[in-house]
């Protein structure tokens, strides 16, 4: 029996159609919440066609809870370099004889443990973890080559303009003692202490408040193994009621600051920032739409006038800062120091023009098909899915947040940005600071 295959024919002299970003229907994937039998909330998304897992635990131990400088940095760093039974070395050779890459970070009110693996390998790995979050020592040994180590980094990264300009911009907004503004010196990295350290371990790990994220191709009786490896630890959620620390905001009573850092230097290090409200203020998810037209991407106004018309730059972006207890909103980059004054004109000419003028139609149509197409990008992956998730949750945030982020970005008005700029882009309210 023959068969005969029908197959249309396309027409090549007719452009398919095009469908704007904002058009299309966004979901957010749901993830499954899971509670161990200490308290401690699994957050899982079982989704993605490759046999790899995301595991993230994070830890109620950021810079916050510092009782001194570096304490929570040095803690959550060193935590992957030896336990009772393993060196630094065994705790790495087991991680890579599995594929395993393991990763550590330190932000200000968390800090985070990150695997990356096959889904396969995830029993071999949980008891390993479980043992570095109950049973790590902090050898003097392993202290001393971090303190080390770190001393050279810093040496090198103070020669930098951008570094110097990062450290002192966060410290002009925030206050120097305050968790968001503090930066550290050499003899913070001298004082540090083996016993400090294990406190704060014991205190914020061993004993600490915890939540999990988990996404991948998730294999069977994995929560049963998270249960088995960490629901008996001495591991408290994420939401235990607890005296809450308090830091103050000092910020510098100067607004314009000049620091020569490097005499010989040809690059002038630019931030021009204002303090700004978090993400439960009703303007944040607006200001984030009036960011994108004023300098949130490369497409932007900022980087339309400074970089491509006057050439003064390589790059210039405007965000709003990626913090839990307060914000801020920064416009950074490097110019030549003899363009470093008419860079920063510019700055405060485009914060003129978005009081004065409203954002046209077609601008702004570009703005949210910009803002939809990046939430689109985001959702494409497991792992890109669990870190919305993450940060909706770490936030004190819920799903009706991101949808609410998407209808603003679709519906706000021109007027409406010119009101915000009215409010926000006002140039007596920004720190400038310039480092060359």
């Amino acid at each position: 029996m023959k068969t005969k295959s029908i197959i249309a024919k396309t027409d090549r002299k007719k452009a398919p159609p095009i469908k704007e970003p904002v058009d299309f229907d966004i979901v957010l994937p749901g993830c499954d919440k899971h509670t161990l039998s200490n308290g401690v909330e699994v957050y899982a998304l079982n989704m993605g066609a490759e046999d790899t897992l995301l595991i993230n635990w994070v830890f109620f131990s950021g810079n916050w809870y510092d009782q001194q400088k570096l304490q929570a940095s040095a803690t959550n760093f060193l935590i992957k370099n030896g336990t009772s039974n393993r060196n630094a070395f065994q705790l790495n050779e087991h991680f890579e004889y599995y594929g395993a890459y393991v990763n550590r970070s330190c932000y200000s009110e968390t800090a985070d443990i990150t695997i990356h693996c096959l889904s396969k390998h995830a029993k071999e790995l949980l008891p390993v973890v479980a043992e570095m979050v109950v049973d790590s020592v902090y050898r003097e040994e392993e202290l001393a080559i971090f303190i080390q180590n770190s001393k050279q980094r810093l040496t090198v990264g103070l020669q930098k303009n951008d570094f110097v300009a990062g450290r002192l911009i966060d410290a002009y907004l925030f206050g120097e003692k305050h968790p968001y503004g503090v930066y550290s010196n050499m003899e913070d990295y001298t004082n540090l202490k083996r016993e400090d350290l294990l406190s704060f371990f014991d205190k914020y790990y061993r004993n600490g408040r915890c939540v999990m994220f988990v996404a991948g191709k998730i294999p069977d009786g994995f929560i049963n193994q998270l249960e088995e490896n960490f629901g008996k630890l001495p591991l408290r959620p994420h939401h235990s009621p607890e005296a809450e620390l308090i830091h103050q905001l000092q910020p510098a009573q100067q607004k314009k600051i000049a620091v020569l850092n490097d005499p010989d230097g040809v690059q002038a290090a630019i931030r021009i920032a204002r303090p700004f409200p978090s993400r439960h203020h009703p303007d944040f998810q607006k200001a984030m739409v009036l960011n994108n037209v004023f300098g949130g991407f490369f497409g932007a106004r900022l980087s339309a006038n400074i970089r491509e018309d006057k050439g003064y730059t390589y790059g210039i972006y405007s965000y709003l800062m990626n913090q839990v207890k307060e914000s801020g909103w920064m416009v950074s980059t490097e110019a030549g120091r003899e363009v470093a004054q008419a860079t920063i004109d510019e700055v405060y000419k485009e914060m003129e023009l978005l009081r004065n003028e409203l954002v046209d139609d077609e601008e702004l149509q570009m703005i949210r098909n910009y803002m939809i197409g990046t939430v689109l990008g985001d959702l494409d992956g497991p792992f890109q899915v669990i870190g919305r998730w993450k940060s909706l949750l770490l936030n004190g945030l819920d799903e009706a947040y991101f949808y609410r982020g998407i209808e603003i970005a679709r519906t706000i008005t021109a007027k409406e940005l010119q009101e915000l700029a009215n409010k926000y882009l006002v140039p007596e309210d920004f720190y400038e600071l310039t480092v060359i």
